[in-house]
């Protein structure tokens, strides 16, 4: 089965094509940083709008780059949540009204489901059951995945999730949007012995996090150091006592969370798992001395993307689950909703 994926969750549109025996076979991606950039973040409504803009061109682009037309395809999986409920909006009406022009069947994915899987797309898929930890946006989560829909939460943020810090500690320190990806660059040049901030929830038991008080705790030393927080070196060595907080914490807890689940493998999974400096730590951490396995996506399937939402919603639609016409679209959605195909076929027949 061929199925296209859109993605327009947020500030990015992304349209991919997924076989089910092939693998992915075509991959494009839109960003609107430039648009947003003048604003410091994401303006809801002029991401809505762009969505209108790029979303058909893209999917022309990407058939005709790909040798492919509309009869070729199978399915067509589509982002219905959780995100910005403009954004989400548009690419679920394009891709239910595509699907049923064409008479061939269309799925609302889960985006952080998505995020979730696409490390499988890797030649080396983990085994089951194995832990994720979710790392995108809004999102800090870790899940024990025994099957597609079967997902326990382990631990989640509480407040701030560690993107969101990584967003906001970028801003105090006057690094632009999108604050992360620079925010890291930077830390690459700090000292990693000059400041030491605090490790939040590591110091009692259990799996979730909070990155508030960290946050806090960049702005408390940001505000001490006055005009030397923005300028070389002090901002470089205030970025990398940022950055060694979370991947610290976010290593401590995924150790605890391998031990509780008595798994072997962890999957990293959302835009912040592109994070070189985690990657090392838990390779060097849970790897070398837990013996544990980590798996990632490519660098380039960890942000939002068309590929992710193809191959989830590929998963589904030839496991048989199906949705009837009408479109739902979710701006908040938890996990613990989703189900195993099977369960959510049965859900549906009974609606």
């Amino acid at each position: 089965m061929l199925v296209l994926g859109i993605e327009t969750s947020c500030d990015e549109t992304g349209v991919a094509l997924y076989h089910s025996e092939q693998g992915l076979i075509g991959n494009l991606l839109h960003s609107q940083v430039e648009l947003h950039a003048q604003y410091g973040g994401v303006v809801p409504e002029l991401a809505s709008r762009d969505h209108i803009r790029k979303l058909l061109p893209l999917c022309n682009e990407l058939l005709a780059s790909n040798q492919k037309n509309l009869a070729d395809l199978g399915g067509i999986a589509y982002t219905a949540g959780p995100g910005l409920l403009g954004a989400v909006l548009v690419g679920a009406t394009f891709g239910r009204s595509l699907a049923w022009g064409l008479g061939i069947p269309a799925l609302g994915v889960h985006h952080m489901e998505a995020h979730l899987l696409a490390p499988l797309m890797a030649g080396d898929p983990p085994p089951l059951p194995f832990v994720a930890l979710l790392v995108s946006g809004g999102h800090t989560q870790l899940v024990k995945v025994s099957g597609l829909g079967e997902y326990q939460i382990l631990g989640e943020s509480i407040d701030d999730a560690a993107g969101e810090a990584f967003d906001k500690v970028a801003k105090l320190l006057k690094l632009g949007y999108p604050g992360g990806p620079a925010l890291a660059k930077l830390a690459e040049q700090g000292d990693p012995n000059k400041y030491r901030l605090p490790r939040p929830m590591t110091d009692r038991p259990g799996l979730d996090f909070s990155f508030s008080g960290l946050k806090t705790a960049a702005l408390t030393l940001i505000n001490k150091l006055g005009d030397e927080a923005w300028q070389a070196p002090g901002q470089a060595d205030v970025a990398r006592a940022f950055e060694e907080a979370v991947v610290d914490t976010l290593s401590i807890k995924c150790r605890r969370a391998l031990e509780a689940a008595d798994c072997q493998h962890l999957v990293l999974a959302g835009g912040v798992s592109a994070n070189q400096r985690l990657r090392a730590r838990l390779q060097q951490e849970l790897g070398d001395k837990l013996g544990a396995e980590c798996h990632y996506a490519p660098p380039a399937l960890c942000t939002d993307n068309g590929a992710m939402v193809a191959y989830a919603g590929c998963q589904r639609l030839i496991a048989g689950e199906r949705e009837p016409l009408a479109i739902t679209t979710k701006a908040r959605w938890p996990m613990t909703e989703l189900q195993p195909p099977a369960a959510s076929q049965q859900t549906a027949s009974h609606n």
